[in-house]
């Protein structure tokens, strides 16, 4: 099991999700999209029990992806964890770092 972590402004977030799965090699469609900026609204990363889980599950690879909003911001904290590869442990943290910047 890895993990990495980081952040997203939250206007970048269903393109980070959507890039990550293509990565995993599941789709995202916007019935995904739906469930998870409905389900983001009412998460805290302040708080333990504030965060969402929602599970990418490709063919060959599955991932959780836990998401909380920062409080008072427009930063939604990321952190994806499973089995990852050395390949996509580096993949999605260039995405996270991609989508922290402007």
């Amino acid at each position: 099991m890895a993990e990495v972590g980081g952040w997203t402004w939250e206007r970048n977030l269903r393109s980070f999700l959507e890039l990550l799965s293509h990565y995993v090699g599941c789709g995202f469609d916007a019935t995904d999209w739906e469930t998870v900026a409905l389900a983001v609204e009412g998460t805290d990363d302040e708080r333990a029990d504030g965060w969402y889980s929602y599970p990418l599950v490709g063919e060959h690879r599955e991932v959780e992806v836990r998401l909380a909003r920062s409080t008072g911001g427009e930063e939604v904290s990321v952190t994806v964890n499973g089995t990852l590869t050395p390949e996509l442990e580096v993949r999605a943290d260039t995405l996270l770092s991609a989508f922290a910047t402007g």
